[in-house]
């Protein structure tokens, strides 16, 4: 039979040289040559189609090819426009990742809600420290953990962060911005409500709150160094130490504290969610009482005897008035008792949904928005009158600040201040720089 195939248990018929190349490879392969399994030859491509009748007739060109094609030419254009295509469903796939927003974890906003009312608490208490030791107290024991906490949770929500462009254009509108927006508008106020007219806008010397925005940008732009060292925190508090016995840093930029404070965000971004889970267990939260209480115990024999700017960062040792050798034992001692004041923290931190943790969205807002009351009580001379400095007054102030702050981070107040602390700056921003760049190559 001179059929191509043989029915089962006859002779093979020999066939021709062509006819057994394609056949062969329909065989092994189970589909017809194509350039993309390497059935290119030096002749033309040529594509088995299928017939009504169900068998391979030879002879037509496969899509898209030529007779005169050379080897290759189809497997070189298609290799391209597959990996343009690919690139382009890559950039798609982590657009929509990042626009489809993932649910909110209601622990991390109860944490920043209740972090930025002690921030506004602790404001509160500053001017009463000289005539209560309670409240110097209160004001050392709660900076010991406040700034610390809300940075590492910066840290941890920034671990994702990368040199793409989205996640740039949101560094500049989300935090480079409100801090200009900010430092001008701080020292505005300072000029007209402390009555300087001559205070200088500066923005390489951060004012009052806003070092805490040029800190993060700084930090989070150095992300991507943290991920590829081997001991991303020891090598971060090494720095914080080299930092603290350092005075000729100067206030420029605010370094010291962006350098001192450096280990808690890169903590931040060491950190996996397991972590939070092993600091909320039950035994953790119990255990977190009695810290809490020996810690204000110890913080009320220091009131007289420490000085509080240690725990602002904002000094070296040597700025402080100490040997210079104490800069770094002070800094490892409170980077130490700062972590163990944090776990308690994060241990008494609610992890269901309660009606603060909508707040916690909104406490840059609480944080930038309340330092004008806080400096402001200053400049007006609100502290001068007695009653604000009695049990009942420093109880009053710390419910107002609690207040104050919490009504700054609502929905409304978020609504009115966005296009100062979130803007879209669309305009600012090219459209497409990589597919610009691609275009002229």
């Amino acid at each position: 039979m001179n059929n191509e195939f043989p029915a089962h248990g006859e002779r093979r018929v020999p066939l021709p040289p062509q006819r057994q190349m394609s056949h062969d490879t329909l065989n092994r392969t189970g589909t017809p040559a194509s350039p993309e399994t390497g059935g290119a030859t030096a002749t033309a491509t040529m594509a088995p189609a299928r017939t009504t009748s169900g068998t391979a007739t030879a002879g037509r060109p496969a899509a898209g090819g030529s007779a005169h094609a050379k080897p290759g030419a189809h497997a070189r254009g298609r290799g391209k426009d597959r990996a343009t295509t690919d690139a382009k469903t890559d950039a798609k796939a982590d657009a929509k990742a990042d626009a489809k927003a993932k649910p909110r974890d209601a622990f991390f906003d109860n944490a920043k809600y209740l972090a930025i009312v002690l921030v506004a608490m602790g404001h509160s208490w500053e001017p009463l420290r000289d005539g209560s030791r309670s409240a110097a107290a209160l004001y050392i024991t709660v900076y010991a953990f406040h700034m610390p906490a809300f940075i590492i949770i910066s840290g941890y929500f920034s671990r994702s962060f990368d040199m793409r462009k989205d996640r740039l254009q949101r560094l500049i509108t989300g935090v480079a911005v409100p801090y200009i927006l900010f430092e001008v508008a701080y020292t505005l106020f300072k000029k007209w409500a402390d009555d300087d007219p001559g205070y200088p806008i500066s923005l390489t010397d951060p004012w009052y709150l806003t070092w805490f925005l040029l800190a993060l940008f700084v930090w989070r732009l150095t992300t991507p160094l943290w991920k590829i060292v081997r001991w991303p925190v020891p090598l971060a508090l090494t720095i914080a130490v080299l930092a603290s016995v350092s005075p000729d840093i100067g206030d420029d930029m605010d370094l010291q504290r962006v350098l001192q404070f450096l280990p808690f965000f890169v903590i931040g971004l060491s950190l996996r969610p397991e972590h939070f889970k092993l600091v909320r267990r039950k035994k953790a939260r119990i255990l977190a009482v009695p810290v809490f209480a020996a810690a204000l115990v110890f913080a009320y024999w220091a009131a007289p005897r420490m000085n509080a700017a240690w725990f602002y960062h904002r000094d070296a040792a040597q700025e402080l008035a100490a040997p210079w050798w104490s800069g770094a034992v002070m800094t490892l001692a409170m980077f130490g008792c700062s972590l163990v004041l944090v776990a308690c923290f994060f241990a008494w931190i609610p992890g269901r949904t309660m009606w603060c943790t909508a707040l916690g969205a909104g406490t840059l807002y609480g944080y930038l928005l309340h330092g004008f009351l806080a400096k402001g009580s200053r400049f007006w001379d609100w502290y001068d009158n007695p009653w604000m400095h009695t049990p009942w007054g420093a109880i009053v102030l710390t419910l107002i600040a609690g207040t104050v702050v919490t009504a700054l981070c609502t929905p409304p107040v978020q609504r009115a201040f966005r296009w100062a602390m979130e803007p879209k700056m669309t305009w600012a921003f090219k459209k497409d720089p990589v597919g610009m760049a691609r275009s002229r190559n």
